[in-house]
């Protein structure tokens, strides 16, 4: 791709110049005509150079992440283990892992979607679930009992699976896994979230946020 500052000043000489010619007309139909014109040709520039511009912000070291502001706020996902109270059920309370579906079997309340629900949100399900039943007003409590591991390999000394906790770093993450290697690249890490494709990097200079089931990988630095 072309230097976006390089084709900018090269836009900026060219309208200059047009901008020169225009004044030495000496009609002034023709120049009103000219100015218009060249009024125009500078918006559809600018606006192509906004676009260059987004373009290249693209290639650039993506922003830290925000964590949730509490565990009511964490969004669940598949491989999450809740711990389910119904007040005057201890057949139905317990713990109970959201399946590859997104999905937790409760008795009486048979398969809820869980997968993308707040705990609060669960909560609302499964009482409306339990109310179709023999469960008379259900009193529901729901709590994350275990999130879904990261994974975290590369320039580590100790790859794999680890456990989740609110508030883990990516720095935390290195330290579980035994520290960086000798070979490591200390700046800069890429993180593939959890659901996503595509592998994102985040400079280390400031503290980096792991979700559950982040996949992270410390690349190796060039000598």
């Amino acid at each position: 791709m072309r230097n976006p500052s390089s084709h900018s000043f090269a836009l900026f000489a060219a309208i200059s110049s047009a901008a020169v010619n225009v004044l030495f007309l000496e009609d002034t139909v023709m120049q009103q005509r000219a100015l218009a014109l060249l009024t125009i040709v500078v918006m559809l520039a600018t606006s192509g150079t906004s676009t260059l511009s987004c373009a290249a912000a693209q290639d650039q070291v993506q922003p830290a992440a925000t964590s949730p502001a509490s565990p009511g706020d964490y969004v669940l996902g598949p491989n999450d283990r809740v711990r389910l109270k119904v007040y005057g059920e201890p057949d139905i309370s317990g713990e109970y892992e959201i399946d590859n579906t997104g999905q937790v079997s409760v008795p009486l309340a048979g398969h809820i979607r869980a997968a993308g629900l707040t705990t609060k949100e669960l909560e609302h399900a499964i009482a409306a679930a339990l109310a179709k039943g023999i469960v008379r007003d259900p009193r529901v409590n729901v709590e994350v009992a275990l999130y879904r591991p990261y994974y975290i390999l590369g320039e580590v000394k100790k790859s794999g699976e680890y456990p989740y906790r609110l508030g883990l770093t990516v720095l935390d993450a290195v330290a579980s896994a035994g520290g960086f290697t000798y070979r490591a690249n200390e700046s800069k890490v890429y993180v593939r979230r959890a659901g996503s494709g595509a592998e994102q990097t985040y400079s280390l200079d400031t503290p980096v946020l792991v979700y559950p089931g982040d996949n992270i990988r410390v690349p190796e630095r060039f000598f």
